[in-house]
Parts: C-alpha cells; sequence; structure tokens
C-alpha cells in the first residue's frame, strides 16, 4: 500500500486525475471502475477538462460502477446511474454502450448481480478501481460483517451510510435500505486500486486502515492484501 500525503481536496483529485491521465495514455482501453459521492467529483472535473481539451479519449474505454441503489430510477437524480451521467459520462466521449451500472430498478436483484459479475469478468476484469471510503470502514456498499470472499450482491445498508447519504434526499426516509453492490472479492480482483481520503470526518477511518489490523468488522482492511493500492490522503484525513 503506497500512501501519498496531500495538501487538500484540490491536491488530491489533481494527483488522482494525473495518475489516471498517465494510465490513459499508455492504454485507451482500460477497464475503469468509477465510484460516486463527492469525494471523486474533482476527479471527475479534471477528467473533462482534459478530454474536451483532447487530452485524452475514452472512446475505448469501458466502465464499471461500483454501487447502485435497489427502487431508484435511471432518471431519479439520487440515483447513481443519473450521478455518473451528471457528472461525467454525459460530459466526455465514451460510447455509451461501454457504460456499466447495477441495474437497481430490476425485479429479479439476484440475477443481476450474478450477471454484473460475469461481465466484469467477460471484460477481462477491471484495470484500475477508483474507491473512497466510509467513516465506519465501508467501500463501495460492503458494510462492516460483510465476508471478505463476497461478490456482486445486494445489501441492507447500515443505519450510518444512510445518515450519511440523507444530505442528498429531501429526509433520511427518502433513502433506500437496500442496494447492489461490487463485492470485496471482486474490487480485489482489480488490477490496481486508488483510494480516495480526504477531510476530518473521514481521519479515524484513515487511523484505521493504516493501523494494519485486518477485519471483517473494517471492510477496507482487506486492502492490505492488495498488490497494487494507491491511497491519497489529504492533510485533514492524515493528522493524528
Amino acid at each position: 500500500m503506497k500512501i501519498i500525503k496531500v495538501a487538500n481536496y484540490e491536491e488530491m483529485s489533481l494527483v488522482a486525475f494525473s495518475i489516471l491521465e498517465e494510465k490513459l495514455k499508455l492504454n485507451a482501453a482500460l477497464n475503469i471502475g468509477f465510484a460516486t459521492g463527492g469525494t471523486p467529483l474533482g476527479l471527475y472535473e479534471h477528467l473533462v477538462a482534459a478530454n474536451v481539451n483532447k487530452e485524452i479519449t475514452f472512446k475505448d474505454v469501458k466502465s464499471f460502477n461500483l454501487d447502485e441503489y435497489v427502487g431508484l430510477s435511471k432518471t431519479n437524480p439520487n440515483s447513481y446511474h443519473y450521478f455518473m451521467f451528471d457528472n461525467l459520462f454525459s460530459h466526455i466521449d465514451i460510447n455509451k454502450n461501454n457504460v456499466h451500472i447495477p441495474n437497481g430498478e430490476t425485479l429479479n436483484i439476484e440475477e443481476e448481480c450474478a450477471s454484473y459479475e460475469r461481465l466484469i469478468k467477460k471484460y477481462g476484469g477491471i484495470d484500475i478501481q477508483i474507491l473512497g471510503i466510509g467513516g465506519n470502514g465501508h467501500i463501495a456498499f460492503n458494510e462492516p460483517g460483510t465476508s471478505f470472499e463476497s461478490v456482486t450482491h445486494i445489501v441492507n445498508l447500515d443505519e450510518s451510510t444512510r445518515q450519511a447519504n440523507a444530505r442528498f434526499f429531501e429526509n433520511i426516509n427518502e433513502v433506500p435500505t437496500k442496494a447492489i453492490t461490487m463485492g470485496l472479492s471482486t474490487i480485489m480482483n482489480s488490477k490496481e486500486i486508488l483510494l480516495l481520503i480526504n477531510g476530518k470526518k473521514k481521519k479515524e477511518a484513515f487511523q484505521e486502515l493504516i493501523s494494519g489490523n485486518i477485519s471483517e468488522q473494517f471492510p477496507a482492511s482487506i486492502l492490505h492484501k492488495h498488490h497494487n493500492v494507491i491511497v491519497i490522503v489529504d492533510e485533514e484525513a492524515y493528522s493524528e
């Protein structure tokens, strides 16, 4: 696990962009795993700008999102499908047929999970996976107690996760209680992982991560077993 300490959110986003930019220039057909939430937004802004300026292209990129709420339509502003198109995919030259996001509207959730897992394997796995981390150590929607062997599955969202995401909804009651998420094993099969951590609220999670303790009660701890993880952390999250 390589840790890169940066001054602030802006620098974190720029360093993450530089890493992705370099990889895209070496391999224009990358399979990229994307995350949602506030953490990667700065990175996505840099990716859009570089694409508009024709510095990089996404024409041959295949994207795979980590997760999606169950029960929200693709046109719901709080769905991750909407989030990704609003913040990235609608602004870059990616082939929309190469965009893959779990379908939270499906009537057969178990089959959707299995199908998504097969899809990732069909395209040779994820080359680089972008991750954030929750205050309780969750990555994607893999809550504490999730098996390290888990593949794409349906999950009941932890109350702390729902509270953290409530700011995007009218009230807590509108936050879905279930989601489809890549499993920890799925994430660990990525060739490279880019973990972004910023802000005081993530300080305890970062400290637990670097403690080296590996436990299913802190899902992100599994990343210590991956051979190629880069953690970009700002001063607020890094400070003891």
